[in-house]
């Protein structure tokens, strides 16, 4: 094992406020929804919209920030090992099988990893700012009219918004037991908190690293 610095400070900020800004906006959807009671209808539309407009300024800064440093890359899915990467999670996982895609500073996710959060970056959460901008705005207060964008039917705006928070709630339960399928329960989970991950090495690394250690005890 050799001790690689994986994730950048950004990442890891990026990482955790999106996960609260979106466990709180569920939290406080499903309060709109009708779901149960807790803060309030009023103060929960309120706090959701605060925490909506503060979502869409975060993706866009982490849109520029993934673009501007190329690490956009990351999230191009692939197919290639996606049926290895099935079966490790399907099966290999629960016999202590190798991990069958090896991660590293320049490939930190997986094939499978790789469609999920493409798929979450670029249709669930625009989908979630898209519908939930139509919503808030389909009547607002204009010099000359009081429904600009002429919405006179909200159900179809509703289904989706909803929808797509289904999917969230479900991507985030799934994500739950993925960081516990690390080397350890917590090893996933330390990494996104100091950036440090312990990972694997390859055969030649770890000859190349047995004769630097031995250089330097020489």
């Amino acid at each position: 094992m050799k001790r690689v610095y994986i994730y950048e400070g950004f990442e890891r900020f990026w990482h955790w406020t999106q996960a609260i800004l979106i466990i709180f906006l569920a939290f406080t959807g499903f309060e709109v929804h009708g779901s149960y009671s807790f803060f309030g209808y009023e103060n929960a539309v309120v706090y959701h919209r605060i925490a909506g407009w503060t979502l869409v300024g975060l993706y866009v800064f982490a849109a520029f920030w993934h673009f501007a440093t190329g690490e956009v890359k990351q999230y191009i899915p692939t197919f290639k090992f996606m049926k290895a990467q099935l079966d490790y999670y399907i099966f290999g996982i629960f016999r202590n099988a190798p991990h069958p895609v090896k991660k590293n500073r320049l490939s930190k996710l997986n094939p499978l990893q790789k469609i999920t959060y493409f798929s979450l970056m670029v249709i669930i959460i625009p989908l979630m700012m898209i519908t939930g901008l139509l919503y808030y705005y389909y009547r607002v207060p204009q010099a000359t009219t009081v429904n600009p964008l002429n919405i006179s039917n909200l159900h179809v705006i509703s289904f989706w918004h909803v929808l797509g928070a289904y999917f969230l709630v479900m991507f985030l339960i799934g994500h739950l037991y993925l960081i516990t399928t690390g080397h350890t329960v917590l090893t996933n989970l330390k990494a996104m908190i100091t950036g440090w991950e312990d990972i694997e090495e390859e055969e030649g690394e770890e000859e190349t690293s047995n004769q630097e250690n031995n250089k330097e005890n020489n």
